[in-house]
């Protein structure tokens, strides 16, 4: 009995591995706008990789990761596919774009926001992530768009020089072109459940420089959530907490979803952070979670 004992301890030991695995820790990309280049980071703010990805000519801007690849903006209007280990898949996937600010993917399908696009008004695109063109003219917005949100079937879309959110349907159809106004210099925004997380540079472009928080519906939760940053881009948000890429302060900042400060100099030494990226973490199988519940409890069983 004793030897089955041993092989049941090994089984046990050789799916606790396979499931540790499973679940690695998620890791940060952000996008060096000066560099043009992608930096893989830990959300400790350990550094992984701070030239894992040159992106070319220009200066790169948007980041969108789905699954194993990584999509990278450019403002020469292309973008470029990579895995997150930071191989080359094609670094002209997209291109005649104009100037790129924000891209975001929502299943096959993968949106671009032009701040312009030869007519000085914002588009959103939308694409497939092969890089055929599914509608290049999906959304025509005022005053340049410089960065969009996807939440479910909704699109939340930043309009930098008339301070406005607009709400649109990812198949195009215009929901609410002023959601929220008033906003100042909008810049960066992010969704989590039904809140938005919204960045500005106050009523000019000098600042002062803010994150506030609106419910989806466009109330206004707290307008100043965050602030004493300097030009906030990028954002992310990962559970409770909200990564900041600051453009000119060349630095990222970590906060709670409540506003609190859990470290404002997180990473630093970047050279213009721009685009944020979280690297999606598979769950563990449903086989896998039922095999080491069953061997724990076999190892449980008393007078065994």
């Amino acid at each position: 009995m004793k030897s089955k004992m041993i092989i049941i301890h090994r089984a046990a030991l050789a799916l606790a591995c396979c499931l540790t695995g499973t679940l690695k820790a998620q890791n940060l990309f952000f996008s060096d706008y000066w560099n043009n280049s992608v930096g893989e980071y830990m959300t400790s703010g350990a550094t992984v990789n701070a030239s894992l990805i040159s992106a070319g000519a220009g200066g790169a801007t948007g980041i969108a990761i789905s699954g194993n690849d990584l999509f990278v903006a450019n403002v020469t209007g292309t973008v470029g596919e990579y895995t997150t280990s930071g191989t080359t898949v094609n670094a002209s996937l997209i291109s005649g774009l104009g100037d790129v600010e924000t891209i975001a993917i929502s299943g096959n399908d993968l949106f671009t926001a032009n701040y312009y696009a030869g007519n000085y008004y914002g588009i959103i695109g939308e694409y497939t992530t092969s890089g055929a063109t599914v509608n290049a003219n999906l959304i025509s917005t005022p005053m340049g768009t410089l960065n969009m949100a996807i939440s479910g079937n909704n699109l939340f879309v930043v309009n930098w020089a008339n301070g406005t959110i607009g709400e649109y349907t990812t198949s195009g159809a215009t929901v609410n072109p002023s959601l929220i106004s008033g906003l100042g210099y909008a810049a960066g925004i992010a969704v989590s459940g039904n809140d938005l997380f919204v960045t500005t540079c106050g009523p000019g472009d000098s600042g002062p420089y803010t994150i506030g928080e609106y419910t989806t519906s466009g109330a206004t939760v707290n307008a100043s959530l965050i602030s004493g940053l300097y030009e906030p881009r990028g954002l992310a948000i990962l559970g409770n907490d909200i990564f900041v890429a600051n453009y000119r302060g060349n630095t990222v900042g970590e906060y709670t979803t409540s506003g609190a400060t859990v470290n404002a100099d997180l990473i630093s030494g970047l050279d213009g952070p721009w685009g944020i990226g979280v690297e999606q973490v598979p769950e563990p199988t449903t086989a896998t979670l039922a095999a080491l519940g069953t061997v724990a409890l076999w190892r449980r069983r008393p007078g065994k």
